[in-house]
């Protein structure tokens, strides 16, 4: 009896052992996993951005943050490249953009994201395009979006924005700009009860323009096949010489 405790005794210490083993080594595998998943999707973000006829753009670094369902690109660009002089000029940048699933939207069981973008910088510049150009560019932004967010957005937010427009062809040449621009758009996929059944999504924003302010208010139905909105808008004293160029353009 004796001699079968023992054995009894030792069977069960070397499943334990066993059991222990496995777990460190599914724990260092999972561990290994995470560690090296950021780099993963780092590599797969710079190179869809590589893929880009006409631009140039680059990602620093890329953190998961999986309980919660998203990821955070911390200090991106894309920049406009010459086909003659392949000279690069500013299109896009921000220093974080957080990606993530809307637990919002989820809780009512619609599966959409939210996208929120800090200190963003966008730079509009008018050239003379052809039409085929246009659609090409908009297909690349398309499949550049679709790379980085698989999931329809719901929600956008917008901190610190700054939004150039450049045209340096008018005459006079024209450069304005929108500062410290701050933007939040809800429900664009309809994805939880409205208070406006016709128009269910909602944009505010509000902006600096040369000494005064820009303030927006729009509802509206971003599905409709017509578009469809009610939108509201003030410019209050804003310095009017800063714009005497974009006038007279």
């Amino acid at each position: 009896m004796k001699n079968d405790r023992q054995a009894s005794g030792k069977q069960r210490e070397s499943r334990r052992r066993r059991l222990l083993k496995a777990t460190l080594i599914t724990v260092a595998v999972i561990a290994a996993v995470r560690l090296a998943l950021p780099y993963v999707v780092l590599h797969f973000a710079n190179n869809s951005l590589a893929k880009m006829d006409g631009y140039y753009g680059k990602i620093r670094d890329i953190d998961l943050a999986l309980l919660r369902g998203a990821y955070r690109i911390d200090s991106i660009f894309i920049n406009k490249i010459d086909s003659v002089t392949h000279k690069e000029t500013p299109f896009f940048s921000a220093s974080v953009v957080d990606l993530s699933v809307e637990w919002k939207a989820l809780l009512n069981g619609s599966v959409v994201g939210e996208a929120t973008f800090i200190n963003p910088r966008l730079r509009f510049t008018k050239d003379k395009v052809e039409p085929d150009d246009v659609r090409k560019d908009s297909s690349q932004f398309k499949k550049l979006q679709d790379d980085f967010m698989p999931l329809k957005v719901n929600r956008f937010e917008i901190r610190n924005g700054h939004i150039q427009y450049i045209d340096e062809n008018s005459n006079p040449p024209v450069d304005v700009s929108l500062t410290s621009a701050n933007i939040i758009g809800l429900n664009l996929r309809n994805s939880y009860d409205s208070t406006n059944s016709l128009l269910p999504a909602t944009i505010k924003g509000h902006a600096n323009v040369y000494e005064g302010t820009l303030d927006l208010s729009m509802k509206l139905n971003p599905l409709a096949e017509v578009p469809t909105f009610d939108m509201n808008a003030e410019l209050a004293n804003t310095n009017l010489v800063n714009l005497n160029d974009f006038f007279k353009a």
